[in-house]
C-alpha cells in the first residue's frame, strides 16, 4: 500500500508553484542522514573484510563481496545526486532506501557465514530506523522482510568457519565479533536516532507554528467580515455628514465666522479620511491583490504614501531618509499602503514631536523602519509582538493593528519586528522580499 501523494499547499498564491509540504522537507533531512549512514556502512564493511581476511586468515569470496560493495557505493552516489537537487522525500522513498540497505546487508551476510556471522544483528539497526522514520504499517513490512532474510540465510548460507570456542569468553572470536556488532549498533543508533529526533522535534515545532497561524488567519477572516459589514453600514451616515457639512459652509452663520469655517474645513478633511478608510476596507474585501494593485515606482509609492499620510496628520516632526533606486518598478499594494500608514500612526501617537522613516533596499530585500522617541515597548509587549490584542494603549480591542500588519508582512513573504532604541523610543522594521512587490521589465 503506497502512501498518499503530497497535496499541494492550498495557501500558495495563484500562478506560483505550491511550496513543498514540510513533512517532505523533513523527510529530505532524514534521507540525508541515511546517506551518511550508508557511507559509514561502506567504510565499516571494507575495514571488516580486510581485518577478517588479513588479520584472522579467514577466506572470504572477495570478488563477490567487492561487487556488492560497488553496487552499494553506486546507489549511494546516485542517491546523493538525486536528493541534492530534489528537496522532497516521501515515506515510500525512505522505505525503498531502507530495503536497499537490507538487501546489501543480506548479500554480504550470505557470502560471509549467514546467521553465524555476528554482524547479523545489524538487521536490528534497519528495523529501529524504520520504526522512527516510517509509519507503523511500513515498519511491520520491514520487520517481515528482515525476518524473511534471516530465515533465508539460516537455510541457504554456508556457516562461517569459526572455532567453537564460545566458552572462552572474550577470547572467543565469535564473542569478540558479537561485542563489536553490539558496540557498532549502539553507537550508530545513538548518533543517528539523536539527529533524527532533532528533525522530528523541529517538524513538530513547525507544525505547532502552522496551527497557530491557521488560528490567527481564521481570526483575520472573522475580523475582515466584521470590518466589511461595518464599512457598508458607515457609508450612509458618512455621506449624510458630508452633505450637512457642505450645507453649513454656505450658511451665513458659518460663512461669516472664520473660526467656525476653519473648523468645518477640518471636519470635512477628517470626514474624507474616514471615507477613504471605509473605501479601502471595501476594496480589500472585494478585490484580490492583483486586481487592486497599480504599477508605479518605489520612489513614487513612498512619496504618494507620505503625501497622503501627512495631509491629515500633524507631522511637523517627521523626517525620512532613503537608499534605493527611486525608478525601481513595483506594485502599489493597498494592504501594504495601509500597513505603513498604521506604523506611522503608531509612531506619531507615541512621539508627536519626532517620527522617522528609513527606507532601504539591500540584497534583494526592502526594509522600512519606522522609529520614534516615545516610551518604547515593554518587555512583555516585545515578547508577544504581532499577537492579537497586545497593546500599550489600554483600549478595549486594541492591538489589532500590529497583528494585521504582521500578517500582511508574512503574506508577502516578509516579517515585522520591533525593538527599543538605546537612545530612547522604539523602532519597528517591516522587511519584505523585493520580489514580492517588484515588477519585471517587460520585453521590448
Amino acid at each position: 500500500m503506497a502512501p498518499p501523494a503530497p497535496e499541494p499547499d492550498a495557501r500558495a498564491p495563484a500562478g506560483r508553484p505550491a511550496p513543498p509540504r514540510f513533512e517532505t522537507l523533513f523527510g529530505h533531512r532524514n534521507m540525508l542522514q541515511l546517506i551518511q549512514l550508508r557511507w559509514l556502512a561502506v567504510l565499516g564493511q571494507i575495514i571488516t573484510i580486510a581485518g577478517v581476511t588479513l588479520g584472522l586468515g579467514i577466506e572470504l569470496p572477495l570478488p563477490q563481496m567487492s561487487g556488492v560493495l560497488a553496487c552499494l557505493v553506486a546507489f549511494n552516489i546516485a542517491s546523493q545526486l538525486r536528493w541534492h537537487e530534489q528537496p522532497e522525500v516521501s515515506s515510500l522513498e525512505i522505505f525503498v532506501a531502507l530495503l536497499v540497505d537490507v538487501a546489501a546487508l543480506t548479500a554480504q551476510l550470505y557470502l560471509s557465514g549467514g546467521v553465524t556471522n555476528p554482524f547479523v544483528f545489524l538487521y536490528l539497526l534497519q528495523v529501529i530506523l524504520g520504526a522512527v522514520l516510517l509509519k507503523s504499517e511500513w515498519t511491520w513490512i520491514l520487520v517481515s522482510v528482515t525476518g524473511a532474510c534471516f530465515a533465508a540465510l539460516a537455510l541457504l548460507s554456508p556457516p562461517l568457519p569459526l572455532p567453537l570456542d564460545h566458552g572462552h569468553g572474550l577470547g572467543s572470536l565469535y564473542i569478540q565479533g558479537m561485542l563489536i556488532s553490539f558496540a557498532l549498533n549502539a553507537a550508530l543508533l545513538v548518533i543517528f536516532i539523536t539527529r533524527i529526533n532533532q528533525n522530528l522535534r523541529e517538524r513538530d515545532a513547525r507544525l505547532a507554528d502552522l496551527r497557530q497561524r491557521a488560528v490567527e488567519e481564521e481570526h483575520i477572516v472573522r475580523m475582515g467580515l466584521l470590518a466589511s459589514g461595518a464599512a457598508h453600514e458607515l457609508g450612509t451616515p458618512l455621506s449624510t455628514l458630508s452633505v450637512i457639512l457642505g450645507d453649513w459652509r454656505h450658511m451665513p452663520e458659518f460663512s461669516r465666522n472664520p473660526v467656525l469655517l476653519q473648523e468645518i474645513s477640518e471636519m470635512q478633511t477628517q470626514l474624507q479620511r474616514c471615507k477613504s478608510i471605509v473605501s479601502g476596507i471595501l476594496l480589500s474585501a472585494g478585490e484580490t491583490r492583483g486586481e487592486s494593485s497599480e504599477r508605479t515606482t518605489l520612489g513614487g509609492f513612498i512619496d504618494e504614501l507620505l503625501t497622503q499620510w501627512g495631509r491629515t496628520r500633524p507631522t511637523q516632526g517627521f523626517s525620512h531618509d532613503e537608499a534605493f533606486d527611486p525608478e525601481l518598478p513595483v506594485v502599489s499594494d493597498s494592504a501594504l499602503h495601509q500597513t505603513l500608514c498604521h506604523l506611522l500612526d503608531n509612531a506619531l501617537e507615541a512621539s508627536p514631536q519626532a517620527q522617522h522613516l528609513s527606507t532601504r533596499v539591500e540584497d534583494g530585500w526592502l526594509r522600512l523602519s519606522v522609529s520614534d522617541q516615545g516610551p518604547g515597548f515593554s518587555e512583555a509587549m516585545l515578547a508577544q509582538f504581532g499577537k492579537p490584542y497586545q497593546s500599550t494603549k489600554g483600549r478595549p480591542g486594541g492591538g489589532l493593528g500590529l497583528f494585521l500588519a504582521s500578517n500582511v508582512a508574512r503574506t508577502l513573504g516578509g516579517s515585522l519586528s520591533a525593538r527599543n532604541r538605546s537612545e530612547g523610543g522604539a523602532i519597528v522594521t517591516l522587511t519584505l522580499p523585493l520580489a514580492a512587490i517588484k515588477l519585471e521589465a517587460e520585453p521590448g
